[in-house]
């Protein structure tokens, strides 16, 4: 005899037949309505929450950075990375106008891309080029602004507005290559 004959098949379980939808749903019916989450949750700008700097390398101390009791090096990011990082440093952190930052963390535009640099992404030459966009976009939109930081402390600056500057500046930064 072969012993073809004998192997069995595969085992095919499908869900209507093992009841396991059923137990499911009946399981999920006994929760309270508000913890059944549907959708995941999505937050005012747009994307699903994540951490600022998802999707970046963590700057690792190498064994000379250990040895030598100094930081990581840097992460490299481009000018637009830059700016989009700091735009969701501050949609993390909150938003503030008229100081660095506050009591509960919220900084300005400065204060995070201070952040983002502090956290090893970049150099101070990338932060000082990123700046450089945003106020090139303010002079395209014909905004009157001496620096980033006077449209930020401008009293009809929102924070939307701030988001749309960097968002507008990296799609520059990136439209440039840099």
């Amino acid at each position: 005899m072969s012993s073809l004959a004998f192997a069995p098949g595969p085992l095919v379980l499908s869900p209507d037949a093992s009841g396991l939808v059923a137990e499911i749903e009946a399981y999920l019916a006994t929760f309270p309505a508000p913890a059944r989450v549907l959708v995941p949750y999505v937050c005012p700008l747009g994307s699903t929450v994540q951490r600022w700097n998802a999707g970046f390398p963590q700057p690792r101390l190498s064994l000379l950075d250990r040895l030598a009791h100094r930081p990581a090096r840097p992460v490299a990011v481009s000018v637009a990375d830059h700016l989009r990082l700091t735009s969701r440093y501050l949609a993390e952190v909150g938003w503030v106008q008229g100081a660095l930052w506050d009591h509960a963390g919220r900084v300005c535009l400065l204060g995070a891309q201070a952040a983002v640099l502090a956290h090893g992404y970049g150099t101070p030459y990338t932060v000082s080029r990123a700046r450089n966009q945003v106020m090139e976009v303010l002079r395209l939109a014909g905004l009157n602004a001496a620096s980033p930081d006077v449209f930020n402390d401008a009293p009809g600056t929102r924070q939307a507005d701030v988001h749309r500057l960097l968002d507008r500046a990296s799609a520059r930064a990136r439209s440039l290559g840099i």
